[in-house]
């Protein structure tokens, strides 16, 4: 007889602090130790997590009105650009947005987390007046607690697989992968493996829209299918994709959040990126659900792909499992590689655990999703045309 749970019984066991809740690492153990059947009806939820660079990041923030008061159409803050053309005082901040003075060493990812850690940010916005919005320009300090809503809003983050990188030319490479050393010198990749949460779920039987998630160290939710989704691509016999795969768009309280897990990062020559952790609880609703919780680094594949090929379907130089790339080393046509990662598995295990704490103690319960994610998406790709000119 099959095993069947649903959301209600295993919230109501967490609130009765009967639910029994392990990370997707231990659970692997648990399953070794129990099989498939009896793992099923001992775990309750499975915590999932991931902390490293994700570009598609940034705020929505709303400053208040001035006396009187002004439609910003040009906005500052810490002389980071803002994206103004939403309504008078409302902007919208992206991470890898540049300081007009600093460059790449400050950007928007600073600005949110200084937001974040209580700073002062200056800000300076002009406007062109109008009968209703009579100021033109404005210059003072604002704070997380003086602005009225301050939300992380990010449309493509945790991506459910992304491929490893390597460099064939015998040039160094300044990406967002990384630096990639000339002539095969290594290879990075960013992906948190068998604790990844979307690997463990990966036909987003679980994950989708309303999905409640551990964000930056304060609650969040999955808010829609992320940008780039495309669970259309090619997968393995369980349902593994073998590249980028899907992604989230997912929002939050910023004010609630803290910087141990949300870091602004400056890829050398590339530019800004923020570290976002994120951290999703798997429901064990059925046996099929363990058995993708269950999933190993030695069974989850990506592919090696050559960044120094300037087109966008880059040639893959073979797969490799996350179990080789964390061994610090990759076997490829006889050359020995050094491997690093961009994501931060020991901060992800923090993460897991600590999501994991939230549940046992009662103070987070699981949130079903409103609505699925679709199976069969595909990206478009951006076709350049030739004008002629007139």
């Amino acid at each position: 007889m099959s095993i069947k749970k649903s959301y209600e019984e295993i919230n109501e066991k967490i609130k009765k602090g009967k639910a029994v809740i392990v990370t997707a690492e231990e659970v692997i153990d648990i399953v070794k130790e129990k099989g498939i059947k009896d793992a099923t009806k001992y775990v309750d939820v499975v915590t999932t997590a991931t902390f490293g660079p994700m570009c598609s990041t940034g705020a929505f923030l709303n400053f208040g009105h001035s006396d009187p008061p002004i439609r910003m159409s040009k906005v500052y803050l810490n002389d980071v650009p803002a994206y103004a053309g939403l309504a008078a005082v409302d902007v919208y901040i992206g991470v890898t947005e540049e300081s007009e003075s600093k460059g790449k060493e400050y950007g928007g990812a600073h600005v949110i987390c200084d937001l974040i850690d209580g700073k002062k940010i200056y800000l300076k916005a002009t406007s062109k007046g109008t009968d209703c919005y009579p100021r033109k320009e404005i210059e003072t300090y604002i704070t997380k607690d003086s602005i009225n809503e301050a939300y992380l809003f990010n449309p493509r983050n945790c991506y459910q697989n992304y491929n490893a990188a390597i460099n064939t030319s015998d040039r160094r490479l300044y990406t967002y992968m990384g630096i990639l050393k000339p002539n095969k010198g290594n290879i990075t990749y960013s992906t948190t493996g068998q604790l990844s949460p979307m690997l463990n779920d990966p036909l987003y039987r679980t994950i989708g829209i309303g999905t409640r998630i551990f964000l930056a160290g304060a609650v969040g939710y999955v808010s829609w299918q992320g940008t780039q989704f495309n669970s259309g691509c090619v997968r393995d016999e369980r349902d593994i994709p073998l590249g980028g795969a899907g992604t989230l768009a997912v929002i939050g309280n910023l004010k609630e959040m803290s910087t141990k897990y949300i870091k602004p990062v400056v890829f050398k020559r590339y530019g800004i990126s923020m570290f976002v952790g994120i951290g999703i609880p798997i429901p064990i609703l059925d046996e099929d659900m363990m058995k993708n919780v269950s999933i190993e680094d030695k069974d989850i594949y990506t592919n090696i792909i050559d960044y120094s090929v300037e087109k966008r379907n880059k040639p893959s130089l073979g797969r490799v499992s996350y179990a080789q790339l964390r061994s610090g080393k990759v076997n490829l046509n006889g050359k020995e590689i050094k491997t690093i990662p961009l994501s931060n598995l020991q901060k992800a295990r923090e993460i897991a655990n600590i999501l994991k704490d939230w549940i046992e103690k009662g103070d987070f319960l699981l949130q079903e999703p409103i609505q699925k994610f679709p199976l069969n998406n595909k990206l478009n790709t951006l076709e350049i045309d030739t004008i002629s000119a007139v």
